[in-house]
């Protein structure tokens, strides 16, 4: 398992000759299906943020992350930054905000969500946007 306050800032090496394209910035997650979809990469020479669909990685330790391919989807999707964000169940009780999430680096599957109250799982989340990570209720 990793948080993703493990992964951000990790250099993003290309597989087949270890050039650094970048660091990580951040993670996408589609929250129905509680997976990361993309990760954000900023430039290694410019402030340029790029994307890059799960698939093209090879693999994320806990020194670096490996890429296949440094090229871009043809679709980027929406990105919401769950760190820092409210957490709110579908009847709206507000139940505080992401403090981390727990991943598995292998697959991008979520594993839970962390916040100053405990671990909520991940098969609890809804849906995400800019207000808020909505979670089942109980």
């Amino acid at each position: 398992m990793m948080l993703f306050s493990q992964a951000r800032g990790l250099p993003v090496l290309t597989l087949a000759d270890a050039d650094e394209i970048g660091v990580l910035t951040s993670l996408t997650v589609d929250a129905p299906s509680g997976v990361v979809t993309h990760v954000r990469v900023r430039g290694r020479h410019s402030r340029k943020e790029s994307v890059l669909p799960w698939g093209a990685l090879h693999a994320i330790g806990p020194d670096a992350v490996l890429v296949r391919s440094a090229a871009a989807p043809a679709e980027v999707p929406a990105h919401h930054e769950l760190p820092g964000l409210r957490i709110l169940t579908e009847t709206g009780v507000e139940l505080g905000t992401v403090q981390d999430v727990v991943f598995e680096p292998e697959t991008g599957r979520i594993q839970a969500v962390r916040t100053a109250h405990g671990d909520l799982p991940a098969e609890h989340m809804l849906g995400l946007g800019d207000y808020a990570l909505v979670v089942r209720a109980g």
